[in-house]
């Protein structure tokens, strides 16, 4: 019996190693047209440079799907958004179960849930949004998520709102608001927004700032959001700092990735800032304390082994 398990136990280690053995890893990055293909093909070729033998594969991917690659074995890193990857890890939709094989490599940037008001809209709390018309992303999409969780929190459903529009691409979203079709436009991305900045062009328009109730519920529901401040001065006529609700885009891993190499990921992403910064801006002056930013997602000990020798952790 004791050989039958030893057996089983280096079968099972011999997969586990193997994408370091090959050395030889898949990368899920983003949709066509987006950051993260770029910001990918950054990391791949730091990477590759950085650590001797190792050949990355990059593919297209998404948020949610990156996460589930990672977990189901399809993929050995992704990239993600700190607050759906946390649904994961607690097995909450969209997922279908818990993942187990995803962790946390590094916090790259934040991402910040915008809710945008005409002026003559007289939304200046979360709970005005009551009666209004709105427009969001998809369902399913991190923004509106966030807009369904905190319309809830605020004691509101859509059918609470006098309409509600889900629209596949912010310039659509930005005509509606511009034609007066919609008064209040939510949207998950960085600060400052082209779409934003476009609308705000055009049209008096207002930040609204998420209260401290409803932010304590969001985070509580999902330690994988924290507050951020969109300065003022960010957007036209924004004369105050207001504060949002914020997520991290990040890097996850697969947990069975060798803790060498994974240490070394680390180590590279760490000492080449400017090369990510290069393909997005809002990494640039990131830190190794503010790449080791406990998300919710348990950390590779590969990862965890660089932040504790630097201080960060």
């Amino acid at each position: 019996m004791r050989i039958k398990m030893s057996l089983l136990a280096l079968a099972a280690g011999a997969v586990f190693a193997a994408p370091a053995a090959a050395q030889e890893v898949t990368f899920m990055t983003g949709p066509q047209g987006g950051s993260w293909i770029p910001l990918g093909g950054a990391l791949k070729g730091m990477w590759e440079k950085s650590i001797p033998g190792l050949k990355i594969t990059q593919t297209p991917g998404a948020g949610i799907a990156n996460v589930r690659g990672v977990d189901e074995g399809k993929a050995h890193i992704g990239l993600s958004n700190s607050n759906t990857a946390v649904l994961g890890v607690q097995g909450e939709k969209p997922y279908p179960k818990k993942v187990t094989n995803v962790c946390q490599l590094a916090n790259l940037y934040p991402q910040y849930f915008q809710v945008v008001a005409s002026v003559d809209a007289g939304v200046n709390s979360l709970a005005d949004l009551k009666g209004k018309t709105l427009v969001t992303q998809p369902k399913g999409n991190t923004g509106e998520l966030l807009t369904e969780q905190v319309l809830k929190i605020n004691g509101m459903t859509y059918q609470s709102l006098a309409k509600a529009n889900f629209q596949a691409g912010y310039n659509d979203a930005v005509a509606m608001m511009k034609d007066g079709h919609a008064q209040v436009f939510t949207l998950g991305t960085t600060a400052p927004a082209s779409a934003v900045m476009d609308l705000a062009s055009a049209r008096d328009v207002r930040l609204v700032p998420v209260d401290d109730k409803t932010f304590n519920e969001v985070k509580k529901m999902n330690p994988g959001h924290n507050k951020l401040i969109i300065k003022a001065g960010t957007y036209p006529k924004q004369d105050k700092d207001v504060p949002v609700i914020g997520y991290s885009t990040h890097v996850v891993v697969a947990c069975n990735l060798p803790e060498d190499v994974v240490y070394k990921m680390t180590k590279t992403m760490a000492e080449n800032v400017g090369d990510m910064a290069a393909v997005v801006k809002a990494i640039a002056g990131s830190t190794p304390k503010d790449m080791a930013l406990d998300i919710g997602v348990p950390f590779h000990k590969g990862a965890a082994k660089y932040y504790k020798e630097v201080g960060a952790m």
